[in-house]
C-alpha cells in the first residue's frame, strides 16, 4: 500500500482559549491542541489521530503542517506533546529551528 499524499489538505486553525489545529481526512478529524503564551510561544500539548487513520502518516502530515504555520507566523514552539517531540527527533531539520529558548528534545 503506497503512502497517501496529504500535502493538499488544508490545515484549519480553530482559535480560542485553547486552540486546535485540524485536518480532515475522509471525514475523520486529526487534531493538535495548543496554547499561546503572552511571549508568543505556542505550546503544542496533544495530538490525536483517529484509529482508522493510524499508520498512514496522518500524524506526521499534521505536525509538518503545524510547523509550517509556526514558522510562517514567526512564533517559537514548546513541544509538550510526546508525538511532536518524537517527530522532531526523527526530523530535527524540520523542528529545531522553531524551538523556543530552553526547549530541547535530545
Amino acid at each position: 500500500m503506497s503512502k497517501r499524499d496529504f500535502s493538499k489538505i488544508p490545515l484549519v486553525n480553530k482559535q480560542g482559549e485553547k486552540g486546535r489545529f485540524e485536518i480532515d481526512i475522509d471525514g475523520q478529524i486529526a487534531f493538535m491542541e495548543y496554547m499561546i503564551s503572552k511571549q508568543n510561544i505556542i505550546y503544542l500539548t496533544h495530538t490525536e489521530v483517529p484509529s482508522c487513520l493510524g499508520g498512514q502518516g496522518v500524524g506526521s502530515a499534521l505536525v509538518s503542517k503545524v510547523f509550517e504555520f509556526i514558522e510562517e507566523s514567526g512564533m517559537k514552539m514548546a513541544p509538550l506533546c510526546p508525538f511532536v517531540a518524537a517527530y522532531i527527533k526523527r526530523h530535527p531539520e524540520k523542528g529545531e529551528a522553531i524551538l523556543a529558548l530552553g526547549y530541547s528534545v535530545k
